[in-house]
């Protein structure tokens, strides 16, 4: 067994502490330097792109390495990276760059190379530089870099420099005495690097010591447990846990949790079976099939691949930590989801044991939150393959004298009873589906989908979970008012207008459609085209572009409808009018009148369904 004790925890540098009085030494089993153009300019595209009024920290990536002796560090991983930002410093005459600061083990025509470009006689091409004595890759990425800043004026450099402190490298030392044959061997076959969320749990097992080393141990396996258990998101959660945990901690039938604090989590694990579980360290990380986290249990195996989450776990613990704050400030931040700022926003949660035990309990609250009310796709029957919005709750049913397995019922299902099928159907569970399948749909980027944050908070707070469709549909409400709908036409109308007016729709006029589901819509289609195949049709149009005249539709769709005139597209295409109940009254619309659509169709449609987005705003926010 591993002593936390004597394991370093991950370390933050900025690009130029990184070699501030520091050595590295790139080993001969390493490859070559070998970064293009693509990957240099990337990089500095990255750095030149931030925003230092709003960005503090910007994290570039993981580096790790072996310690040979004080300071001295032999580089394992991410010596691409860190040769091209040496270089970089370089060209820029950067102080923290030191004889030594950077070493190839036994290659003594890159040595060459980089002392040559450290006394800044390299030129900009690698023409007049023998092969045998000079590294071509090397010289060719200075010049890449000195080109790039050929286009820039003094001033730009200037802030590029200062834009370099918030550049934020990771440096994470392997334990003493690893086989480092055998960490490379991993490290090939799993071809990645530690991921941020993956050093947040290290530095989370790290900030829960105190003078108490038995409880320390016990919390810190209890900890890595939940957090392993959370981390498989296309699962629920208690089946990522074994049998007698799921029992004490989601009670006998999986589908309650009564647990106060981490303080009653620590009761119900208890000490048994503790001794033989898995402490996280850097090296058991790097031993870990690749595999392992989608392993299942043996007979939790047909549950496997049968749903999906529609986020991410760095994205989850993300929503975990805007939900915890959501009681300070109910505004929307995009900055709270950045991953791009993942360490900088979560780091809060390891500044003492007691904060990082009370992150491990929200972690595990919210995620069974998280599995009950908040939609999922669902891979089976007939959808096995396109999949289907799922709003399900886990819970078990006996079926041997000792053996349990899991069941799924609807999450605002009456009954618990695996034979009474006629309660499943609940309208509530179909108008919530609906409404976070329309959000799903509309905010695509994991910045954005701050209604996930806002629904774990509300269950926190009303754990029936009736409070969480009024909730919603003022949440979109005030979105749709914010994004000046009545003024706005063409492609800039934001698309929650016309996701969340599907939705109206399907709620108090759609109620037969019980089985429909909101597809990836992203092309705004106007119904009669811009350019019609014959343009004397558009004499009659004079208001294209108007909100009567748009719907939102797959983007396969809208290259199926082309330049159609509505007629037809309703005649060859019924299966895409079917996408959008907005479309669908724009075809009932077309069909009162012979099949004809003209400007005063348009604004007859529009001034219906501004009507009625203007009274659900005014029912729900006022």
């Amino acid at each position: 067994m591993i002593n936390y004790e004597t394991i370093v925890q991950p370390q933050e540098f900025t690009v130029e502490q990184i070699f501030n009085n520091n050595e590295y030494l790139i080993p001969i089993y390493q490859r070559n330097y070998a970064w293009s153009s693509v990957e240099i300019e990337q990089l500095l595209d990255d750095i030149n792109d931030i925003d230092i009024n709003k960005t503090k920290k910007y994290y570039l990536g993981n580096l790790i390495v072996n310690e040979r002796g004080i300071n001295c560090f032999e580089v394992i991983d991410g010596q691409q990276r860190l040769t091209t930002l040496f270089l970089l410093l370089c060209f820029l005459n950067n102080q923290s760059i030191n004889e030594g600061s950077l070493t190839f083990e036994a290659r003594e025509v890159s040595n060459r190379t980089l002392n040559l470009i450290k006394a800044r006689k390299a030129r900009n091409d690698k023409s007049g530089y023998s092969e045998n004595l000079y590294s071509q890759e090397i010289i060719e990425g200075y010049s890449i870099i000195s080109k790039y800043f050929d286009k820039k004026n003094r001033e730009s450099i200037s802030e590029f420099n200062k834009k370099l402190s918030a550049i934020i490298l990771v440096r994470t030392q392997v334990p003493k005495n690893i086989d480092l044959n055998h960490y490379f061997e991993i490290m090939n076959t799993r071809g990645e690097q530690l991921e941020l969320h993956e050093i947040m749990k290290a530095k989370l097992l790290g900030a829960i010591k105190s003078s108490d080393k038995e409880r320390d141990r016990l919390d810190k396996i209890i900890a890595s447990t939940i957090w392993d258990a959370c981390s498989q998101m296309n699962k629920y959660v208690q089946m990522c846990l074994p049998i007698e945990k799921r029992k004490s901690i989601f009670g006998k039938s999986w589908n309650s949790f009564d647990i106060g604090d981490f303080d009653e989590l620590r009761n119900l694990f208890g000490k048994e079976n503790l001794n033989n579980e898995t402490e996280f360290t850097l090296e058991s990380k790097l031993r870990q099939p690749v595999y392992s986290l989608n392993a299942s249990i043996k007979e939790d195996s047909i549950e496997n691949e049968r749903f999906e989450s529609i986020v991410t776990f760095p994205n989850f613990l993300l929503l975990v930590n805007e939900a915890v704050s959501l009681a300070d400030e109910n505004k929307d931040n995009d900055a709270g989801l950045d991953d791009k700022r993942f360490l900088e926003i979560m780091k809060a949660h390891w500044s003492s044991k007691g904060a990082a035990l009370n992150f491990i309990f929200s972690l595990l609250k919210y995620r069974y939150i998280f599995d009950q009310y908040i939609i999922k796709r669902e891979y089976i029957g007939q959808y096995r393959l396109d999949g289907k919005w799922s709003l399900q709750q886990l819970t078990s049913y006996r079926e041997k004298k000792h053996y349990y397995k899991p069941y799924y019922l609807l999450t605002f299902s009456s009954t618990s009873r695996k034979s009474d099928k006629s309660k499943y159907d609940s309208e509530i569970n179909n108008r919530l589906c609906w409404l976070e399948s329309c959000l799903r749909i509309t905010y695509t980027s994991p910045k954005t989908m701050h209604w996930i944050a806002r629904v774990m908070a509300d269950v926190n707070k009303n754990p029936d979970g009736n409070h969480i469709i009024p909730m919603l549909e003022k949440y979109c409400c005030e979105k749709i008012e914010e994004s000046k709908y009545q003024i706005r036409t063409g492609f800039n109308i934001d698309r929650i207008v016309f996701t969340y007016l599907d939705y109206i729709l399907l709620r108090d006029e759609f109620k037969p459609f019980r089985d429909f589901q909101f597809q990836f819509r992203t092309s705004i289609e106007h119904f009669f085209p811009r350019h019609p195949i014959n343009m004397k049709d558009a004499d009659c149009i004079n208001n294209i572009d108007s909100f009567g005249n748009l719907a939102l539709i797959t983007v396969s769709a809208n290259s199926k409808f082309s330049n159609m005139i509505p007629k037809h597209k309703v005649e060859q295409y019924p299966e895409i009018i079917n996408q959008s109940p907005k479309l669908i009254k724009m075809k009932r619309l077309l069909d009162e009148n012979g099949g004809a659509w003209d400007s005063s169709s348009i604004d007859e449609h529009k001034v219906e369904m501004f009507k009625l987005l203007d009274d659900e705003i005014k029912d729900k926010i006022g």
